[in-house]
């Protein structure tokens, strides 16, 4: 995977992460349901053969601080993460936020929903290609905001891939479920294709991928993106978990009552023939109460 991040060495003690939390009451919360709703999906989907649960970080609009020489500079990816890293900070705290130079490590994917007039902070210059039925029209441009030194910090492409180097990078339209996805080349992001009749990306660092689903989510039908498995079976959610757990109760509960109905006929058979129960009992494995117990049933 990704190496550890180095940072110049410096005097000045950098901020960690209870300095640079994700409560900022000047920046507004979710802009739409679908943003709250869509990282979840992905998130319970998630399932990584080679990290465990305590092994990987995965953060929903938490504030990501990537630039050392200008610590209040962050950005708040829809879904990201990390992997090889404790699920807690310092292994015993959750975190507030995610400082990637305190942390020593980048995110592996990002996802991004694309969201009106903010087209180019999460495309760049890749915003000449959207479609008319990616994002609505008619909306007043977004613009990124300088900070308090009066230089403009770089937009989330150029973060993603030019400073943290994020190998994976996904765009998705909740208005036309188009699924984009950037990969590093020589330090700089390339869009690959993605069909869009079967729209899914399989990522070989992690052993997994990455595609759009039609079906019911938080009780809501509709197109979402989660995560598949090398077999190319949409991993569960843990709604659909707990639902295959409880099929697969029955389908064991059917099984033993049709091994016993089986067995019980069996044994019945060998009375039939005039075998005495304590033979039977050998030759079934069950106890001669329990058979004196199926003759009398049977009577």
């Amino acid at each position: 995977m990704q190496p550890n991040l180095r940072f110049p060495a410096t005097n000045q003690k950098l901020p960690t992460m209870y300095d640079l939390p994700s409560e900022d009451p000047e920046e507004s919360g979710l802009p739409d349901e679908f943003h709250d709703i869509q990282p979840h999906l992905l998130s319970q989907t998630l399932r990584l053969v080679d990290y465990g649960s305590d092994r990987i970080f995965t953060g929903t609009d938490t504030n990501l601080y990537y630039a050392p020489d200008h610590p209040r500079w962050h950005k708040r990816p829809d879904w990201f993460l990390v992997v090889d890293v404790p699920r807690l900070y310092h292994q015993e705290d959750l975190r507030n936020s995610y400082v990637v130079w305190d942390e020593g490590k980048s995110p592996s994917v990002v996802v991004e929903l694309l969201s009106p007039r903010r087209e180019f902070e999460d495309l760049g210059a890749f915003t000449d290609e959207l479609i008319e039925e990616d994002i609505p029209h008619d909306l007043p441009p977004y613009t990124i905001e300088d900070d308090e030194t009066g230089i403009k910090p770089p937009h989330k492409m150029q973060v993603y891939g030019e400073i943290l180097q994020v190998p994976y990078y996904f765009v998705f339209s909740r208005y036309s479920n188009r699924l984009r996805f950037f990969q590093l080349n020589q330090g700089r992001y390339q869009e690959q294709r993605v069909d869009r009749e079967n729209p899914r990306v399989w990522l070989p660092l992690l052993g997994i991928g990455l595609g759009v689903w039609y079906g019911e989510f938080d009780g809501i039908t509709r197109s979402w993106i989660r995560w598949y498995d090398a077999d190319g079976n949409w991993i569960p959610n843990n709604e659909e978990r707990i639902l295959q757990e409880q099929q697969l109760r029955v389908q064991e509960q059917r099984a033993r009552e049709q091994a016993e109905s089986q067995l019980r006929q069996v044994a019945l058979n060998l009375l039939q023939s005039g075998m005495p129960i304590e033979q039977a009992a050998q030759l079934t494995g069950l106890s001669e109460a329990t058979i004196r117990k199926f003759e009398n049933q049977s009577l």
